[in-house]
Order: C-alpha cells, then sequence, then structure tokens
C-alpha cells in the first residue's frame, strides 16, 4: 500500500479518483488547493497527482516542494506544449484528460517502480561509497588516502588530468572516479587505448572522417571525441600517440574543435580530457616522440598511483575483495587463502600490479579442489618473490674468511635463489650476525627475518658471533 496525495480543486473529480486509488489498495488524502497541499508533510507521500489548473496557481509548483516525490500532472484538453514545460519543469509524468482508468493506473505503477529503482540505485551508491571510497577503488593505506582526497577535490573542476602510474594499477579506475564526481557524470565518458588502435586508424577513431576521405571510408564517421561532447575522454597509454594525432589532439585542447578527416569545415566540441600514461612523458619530450606543447597542456593536474608492492597491507585486502567476487562469479564458495599464501602475496613484487592480483586470484580459484587456495594455485611463492636489490651498497669485506663469502652475483647460475639464501644462511648464521647475514645477502634486516619465517629457517640462539640483544624483526 503507497500513501498518495490527490490535489483537484473540483470535489467530483477528486472523489472518484479517491474511490479508484482506494480499491487498488492505495492510502488516499485530498487537497483542493496548493494552499491546502502544503498543510501536509510532501515528502511523506509516496507519490502526488495533481491538476495542472489550480486555483491561485499551477499543480508544477508542487514539484519542488515535494522534494524527491515524484508528481503527476493532470489537464484537460492539454496541448503538447503543455505536457513539455511541465515536464521541463520536473513532473514525473503528464496524462492528458479525459484519461482511462487502466491507462491511469498504470501509469502511476510505472512512476513508483521508476522511483524505487532510483532509491535503490541511491541505496547501492552509498553503500558503494562507504565501502569504496573512490569509483570502486579499495585501500586503506596512507598513499591511498591521499590519491581519494586529491581526486575530490580535482573531480568537481574542468582541468585536464594526467594519470601516472605502472600498467595494471588501476589507472582506468581513478579516471572513472573523476568522471562520476564531476558535474559531467549524466554525460558519457569515452574510453580509447592508444596503444590499442593501429597507428593508420587512430586518427579517424578518434576524429572521425567523411565517407570519401581514404580508401574504405564508405560512409561518413563520428569519432570518439565527438561522441564525448559534453562528457568525458579518456586517453589511455597517450604517450603512444602518433605525433599527427597528437596535433590535431592539441587543437581540441586549445580550440575546443575538431576537423573529421577529408572535411573542410570544422566542429565545436566541449569535452574534458583525461590522460593516463605509464611511461615517462618528459623523457620523450626530449627524444622528439612526444609533443611539449601537448604536454604542458595535459600536465594541468597529475594524479600518480602508487605500485601494489608499495601499498602494504593494501595487498591482503584487494586479495580478500578479489577472492570473494571470484568465487561469487564462478559459483564456488567458503574459499579462503592458506597463511602460507597470505605470506607469499605479501613477499611478492607484482610486476602486473592490481590486474596481475586479480588474474591471479582468479585462476586460483578455478584450479581449487578445496576450500583453501594455497601457494601452487597462486603460482607465486619462493624463487618468485621481490628480487633481492641492496638497499645499501654493502661494505667489501676486509679479510678472507666465511664473511668473504660469495654474493648473490657471484652464486651459481644454476642455483635457484631460493636455494642460495638457505645454503648461505645456514653455513654461515653459526659465525655472522644477523645485520652481517642480511648485508652480504643485500637486504634488509626485517626482509631476512620474513625470508626466514617463509621458509621455516629458525634464527639460532647458540655459536654466534658476538652478543645478540633484539630478536629479529622487533
Amino acid at each position: 500500500m503507497s500513501q498518495v496525495l490527490i490535489v483537484e480543486p473540483s470535489s467530483p473529480s477528486r472523489a472518484a479518483l479517491k474511490r479508484l486509488l482506494e480499491e487498488y489498495g492505495h492510502a488516499v488524502t485530498e487537497a483542493g488547493s496548493i494552499k491546502e497541499a502544503r498543510v501536509h508533510d510532501l515528502e511523506s507521500f509516496a507519490l502526488i497527482l495533481a491538476d495542472l489548473r489550480m486555483p491561485a496557481g499551477l499543480g508544477t509548483d508542487l514539484v519542488p516542494l515535494a522534494g524527491d516525490v515524484p508528481v503527476v500532472i493532470m489537464a484537460h484538453h492539454a496541448s503538447l506544449r503543455a505536457a513539455v514545460d511541465a515536464m521541463k519543469l520536473g513532473a514525473a509524468e503528464f496524462i492528458p484528460r479525459p484519461f482511462d482508468h487502466d491507462e491511469l493506473l498504470l501509469t502511476l505503477q510505472r512512476v513508483q517502480k521508476t522511483q524505487r529503482i532510483a532509491r535503490q540505485n541511491a541505496v547501492l551508491k552509498s553503500d558503494l561509497s562507504r565501502e569504496y571510497p573512490v569509483g570502486g577503488m579499495i585501500g586503506s593505506s596512507t598513499a591511498m588516502h591521499v590519491l581519494f582526497g586529491r581526486i575530490g577535490k580535482v573531480a568537481p573542476t574542468e582541468s585536464t588530468v594526467l594519470i601516472l602510474g605502472e600498467s595494471g594499477t588501476g589507472k582506468e579506475l581513478v579516471a572513472r572516479a573523476l568522471h562520476d564526481q564531476s558535474r559531467r557524470s549524466d554525460a558519457p565518458m569515452i574510453s580509447l587505448n592508444c596503444a590499442a588502435i593501429p597507428e593508420s586508424l587512430i586518427e579517424s577513431e578518434l576524429f572521425g572522417h567523411e565517407k570519401g576521405a581514404f580508401t574504405g571510408a564508405q560512409t561518413t564517421r563520428r569519432g570518439l571525441v565527438e561522441a564525448a561532447d559534453g562528457g568525458t575522454l579518456f586517453l589511455d597509454e597517450i604517450g603512444e600517440l602518433p605525433m599527427e594525432a597528437q596535433a590535431r589532439l592539441l587543437r581540441v585542447l586549445q580550440e575546443g574543435e575538431i576537423r573529421r578527416l577529408g572535411a573542410i569545415e570544422t566542429r565545436k566540441v566541449n569535452v574534458r580530457l583525461i590522460a593516463a600514461t605509464h611511461r615517462d612523458l618528459q623523457a620523450l619530450v626530449r627524444r622528439s616522440e612526444f609533443r611539449e606543447d601537448l604536454f604542458y597542456r595535459l600536465n594541468v593536474v597529475t594524479l600518480s598511483l602508487p605500485p601494489l608492492r608499495d601499498r602494504g597491507d593494501d595487498i591482503i585486502e584487494l586479495a580478500n575483495r578479489l577472492l570473494e567476487r571470484a568465487s561469487q562469479r564462478l559459483h564456488k564458495t567458503n574459499l579462503t587463502f592458506a597463511p602460507t599464501a597470505l605470506e607469499a602475496m605479501q613477499a611478492y613484487h607484482w610486476p602486473g600490479n592490481v590486474r596481475e592480483l586479480e588474474n591471479a586470484i582468479e585462476r586460483a580459484v578455478i584450479l581449487s579442489d578445496g576450500s583453501e587456495i594455497t601457494i601452487d594455485l597462486l603460482a607465486i611463492g619462493p624463487g618468485l618473490e621481490r628480487p633481492l636489490q641492496p638497499e645499501a651498497e654493502p661494505p667489501p669485506p676486509t679479510q678472507p674468511g666465511p664473511a668473504s663469502g660469495p654474493g648473490l652475483e657471484e652464486s651459481d647460475n644454476s642455483e635457484s635463489l631460493e636455494d642460495y639464501f638457505i645454503r648461505f644462511v645456514l653455513e654461515h648464521q653459526d659465525e655472522m650476525t644477523e645485520t652481517e647475514i642480511a648485508q652480504r645477502l643485500g637486504i634488509s634486516r626485517k626482509s631476512l627475518w620474513e625470508r626466514r619465517q617463509r621458509l621455516g629457517i629458525p634464527r639460532r640462539r647458540t655459536g654466534s658471533r658476538g652478543p645478540r640483544r633484539h630478536q629479529p624483526g622487533t
């Protein structure tokens, strides 16, 4: 049952409408004028049904007073112009009188269904905004909170944005968030990966062409820039854009106009450009591979995405969310990560970033037979972890002996990195401190401790050289 307010100056018509709606389960309140209607809390109704002509006003005067409550307008001998005007003023529907009762009931059902969907969408968006602060992006690390804050500041502006980050870090998600939080959110966002289109076709794809502009151009075609008119154009991997296309894009940014291939006249367009790249555009400019003037046009606001390996505990938060999604999509339930899998994910370098993590988890879910996702299923683990890069150049040994054994660069090429690590630690842990072992391996003490835990090499407390006051990792 829904609460309906009928605002109708004619008492007989009002009574007939009330009987009809009550017969179909609606609770009806009546008002004979705008003034009488305003006595009620208009936002407490599910729907307002009002005649266009009122004493001292119009039924459409109720629209701004009703908030989100839909207002359906009725009118005798209404013209098309009156209907258009009513809809422009915000009426949910316009019904010419006299009308069929079934037509009225169907119209009211349609309006209420549309309203329910709108409310459900609002609730879903609210839930998403609480769960994912920006555009479905997940992350609690400091770097991500800084990024979310900058997106919130930049999105409402019309400024061009350049998104920087390694492949797979989620640059398109940032672009989508910028669009969704902008004043252009009701208009389209058109996306193009500049690296995915052959160089010979990219100008036509972006700017369109006239019939006969080139061999195979059998019809006139609108480009993506025109398709994004009034909205947002997202160009991913803009560093791959050919020089001629760069010149045309510069004109869009400077003059707000394009010219289709083969056309004589230009066309005005109003687009907001968001670009993204994993390449160093300044280096491309120095090598004359990217236009300097276009670079400065793009480099108004820059947003940098951190690689996954620098996001700390976000890796586990993302992994759990991606596991949940993959499990639902593939109809597998109650899957969890083995503790060793969680450790391996945090230690792994993730050169492919979030995209690689998502693919690894999807593969693991597909191949899983039990309820636990293991390292083997993820296809990551010992030997695939973050490279043992020196954090600081270790000092050269002063004398021969156990402490001056071969470093990583001198290890047998046939020996895996994992095997060498285990052998080196076991051979030297009795006569070297943890700091010395870490220095010889070119890693930090924390990394040494983490690898000990993962590979099951406990630290010995006896037979070591010199006192040890602290346990590793504390």
